[in-house]
């Protein structure tokens, strides 16, 4: 066990709480037990640096280090081995824009308010996330962190609902769900800004957001900062991004094709969508090396994740991802929809090559990042995630009973431990149904019939809990 005293002075930093609180609070979640930063340390070791890349719609089954043996992603193969990778963890919404404003603000999209995807409402005029909720890098300011967000926002771009408006010290990126790869454009106008104002850039979208986040490293090296890289891969490209008469394909860089020896005029899907995760690989790896160079790798959290499963829709074609071994994708609640791919890495905390089988969710990232910048958690408002670290260093369990979702129309889902009961809408079924995640990842084998008080008992609990949340969003 670490000694006590350097469990104290980690907590010590902590502003607004008493140490005997803290202290009880961090014993009982099992942080005694942490490699933590030690009291002779500098105080840039007390405030580590933190990368977040957050990327689009990449499945379960996407990555080498998930099992995929046909694509070809080595530095995050590479990064997984340095780090926790995490077989269990979950998204808060199944697409992109609730899922963002979840992982930012670390509460729930019923709780926050944004749990559907608007896009009837011109993004220049969209909200979004509503203005009342304090998003992560406005918390990390009390601490001295710069912040920095590379890549799509997808929360509003309204005045008052912008990255800079929020928070983030500089911005550049598309502000819609998705944007052409090349030109930037959504819907036949230009979607790049930087801060606030409409930019211009050449290249490939993913390495054009990678060199910028590197840029802002660079410049930032020497005080903490908060590098938010949410890339626009792999997201699927869209026919109305496009110029008439061009045809709508996966787009990735010549480069990318050559390291499958394909060429870059294939029209196999499959071979251009691996095409788009090399490329996304390379563009990860461009930030980790930044950070390799600059000697701040072993003072940095990196955390990589996925906003949501993988999309499965056959019919709009371009369906070439992979949540295997998962049930269905995106927009569902099936696991497909919202277990993801998420590697964390924290030298000093976190042992390299381990595996986290514990159910996390995004949502606990603010309370982690906020802890290890030494910030009381808020006092005006309730955060549904929890601080991971114990549970992803291997010294605790989950510090969540239940995980709960709420999606659309009638779709719902409480997972508690090995257990999840849901009621989907997109299913055949349309009851509740209960599955044994230990045994049957796949959701083929539903309960229901064999376990019916567990059903009950689930069901009693989603229930309280969505009263519990909508009440508090609507007096709001």
């Amino acid at each position: 066990m670490k000694s006590l005293s350097t469990l104290e002075h980690y907590l010590g930093s902590v502003t607004h709480f008493s140490r005997r609180t803290l202290l009880k609070g961090a014993l009982g979640a099992g942080l005694a037990n942490l490699m933590l930063p030690r009291a002779g340390n500098s105080s840039a070791a007390e405030k580590p640096n933190i990368v977040i890349m957050f990327l689009d719609n990449i499945g379960y089954g996407d990555l080498g280090c998930y099992g995929n043996g046909q694509v070809k992603t080595p530095r995050i193969d590479r990064l997984a081995t340095e780090a926790v990778r995490c077989t269990d963890f979950y998204i808060a919404s199944p697409s992109c824009m609730p899922s963002r404003g979840a992982l930012l603000t670390g509460r729930h999209p019923l709780r926050n308010g944004l749990n559907e995807q608007i896009w009837k409402i011109d993004e220049l005029d969209q909200v979004g996330l509503a203005r009342s909720e304090v998003i992560l890098p406005r918390y990390l300011a009390g601490a001295g962190y710069v912040s920095g967000c590379f890549g799509k926002w997808n929360l509003g771009f309204a005045p008052g609902s912008r990255p800079t408006d929020r928070g983030f010290d500089e911005y550049l990126g598309n502000i819609s769900g998705n944007c052409d790869y090349y030109t930037y454009i959504y819907r036949g106008r230009n979607d790049l800004y930087r801060n606030t104002e409409p930019a211009k850039a050449n290249g490939y979208s993913t390495f054009v957001f990678a060199d910028a986040a590197c840029d802002f490293i660079e410049r930032n090296k020497n005080r903490p900062f908060f590098c938010y890289v949410p890339f626009n891969a792999a997201h699927f490209s869209n026919p109305s991004n496009q110029s008439p008469g061009t045809p709508c394909l996966w787009q990735a860089p010549d480069e990318a094709f050559a390291r499958y020896g394909y060429s870059p005029k294939t029209l196999d899907e499959r071979e251009r969508y691996r095409a788009v995760l090399t490329a996304l690989d390379d563009g990860v790896g461009r930030v980790l090396d930044r950070l390799d160079r600059l000697k701040l790798a072993e003072k940095t959290i990196v955390i990589l994740l996925s906003d949501n499963g993988a999309f499965l829709m056959p019919a709009r074609g371009l369906e070439c991802a992979s949540n295997a071994p998962l049930r269905a994708g995106g927009t569902t609640l099936w696991e497909g929809g919202i277990r993801i791919p998420c590697i964390v890495r924290w030298p000093g905390v976190i042992k390299p090559g381990t595996v986290c089988r514990e159910p996390l969710t995004s949502m606990d990232f603010v309370p982690m990042a906020l802890r290890a910048a030494g910030l009381a958690l808020p006092s005006d408002r309730v955060l549904d995630g929890k601080d991971p670290t114990a549970a992803l260093a291997g010294e605790g369990p989950s510090p969540h009973k239940y995980l709960y979702w709420r999606w659309g129309d009638r779709s719902a889902a409480i997972r508690m431990g090995r257990f999840k009961l849901l009621r989907e809408q997109q299913s055949t079924n349309p009851d509740w149904q209960l599955f044994d995640l230990q045994t049957d990842i796949g959701e083929t084998a539903n309960l229901l019939a064999a376990r019916p008080e567990l059903a009950e008992q689930l069901k009693a609990e989603y229930e309280r809990w969505e009263k519990e949340v909508t009440s508090e969003h609507r007096s709001l």
